[in-house]
């Protein structure tokens, strides 16, 4: 585990383009041990993108990228340089990813589905994992589980498992890309309270959201990004009631209004 008294997230003025499409202009920002950071905005603002490179999924252009005491990437002369492979590998060690579309493995069963990474990946014991695993279904409401597929489950159910999933990892931090954008209301409140119980232990997280009185009510901080760059940023409750920025009053009066 990385040392509390530093950051376990810090971007440095990063930047990402596809083509003559500059999406990410400059961010920089940094996630504290037991922080609960969302990031807000428009689509196409550079939400997803600055999460997908910031787990690895894609690569910066430029800019600095570390894990804890782990430096991922950094700035050479406008050009971000990453480190070997075990850097990488390490780095992805340190954090876990819940999708929008669960993307779980259909053919196994949900205790599969969590114990796959750990024994794989990070060589665990078996009976160890195990055990992990289904205190972890536990956790979620979803004991009696652990030999169905994923098709057998409702789209709340899947997430919840997916949610189980990167916490059998044990990660540092905890990425989550709109975790509730593809469930309905009902769905979207079993896990919307899961992640409330996650934040009340203390995890470390950021949260891609479209859930404004979510994010107000879960996160310590909120970040609006907009065309590639941080507008406004400050804490949760403040910025949704009070946000000081003419272009975060707007988009959350279209949020509304929406």
């Amino acid at each position: 585990m990385t040392e509390a008294k530093q950051p376990l997230v810090r971007l440095e003025n990063v930047h990402k383009s596809y083509g003559e499409n500059h999406v990410l202009r400059g961010i920089s920002l940094a996630v504290n041990p037991g922080e609960v950071v969302a990031i807000i905005g428009a689509s196409g603002g550079g939400k997803s993108t600055l999460l997908r490179c910031t787990t690895l999924l894609e690569r910066f252009d430029a800019g600095g990228l570390s894990y804890g005491d782990l430096e991922v990437a950094r700035d050479e002369g406008g050009v971000a340089v990453y480190g070997h492979k075990n850097v990488l590998q390490e780095a992805k060690q340190r954090f876990g990813l819940v999708f929008q579309n669960y993307n779980l493995f259909p053919h196994y069963t949900v205790l599969k589905n969590l114990m796959d990474a750990p024994l794989c990946v990070q060589k665990r014991d078996a009976a160890e994992v195990e055990a992990e695993a289904r205190r972890l279904l536990e956790r979620m409401g979803l004991a009696g589980n652990e030999n169905k597929v994923p098709c057998e489950l409702s789209g709340g159910q899947q997430q919840r498992v997916s949610i189980a999933r990167a916490l059998c990892m044990n990660p540092d931090v905890l990425f989550f890309d709109e975790p509730t954008s593809a469930l309905d209301p009902e769905l979207t409140q079993e896990v919307l309270k899961v992640i409330r119980d996650l934040a009340a232990q203390h995890m470390t997280m950021v949260i891609v959201t479209h859930e404004m009185a979510f994010a107000r009510d879960v996160a310590d901080r909120i970040i609006f990004i907009d065309k590639g760059v941080i507008v406004e940023e400050g804490p949760a409750e403040q910025l949704i009631n009070n946000p000081q920025h003419e272009r975060t009053r707007a988009f959350l009066s279209r949020y509304e209004n929406g």
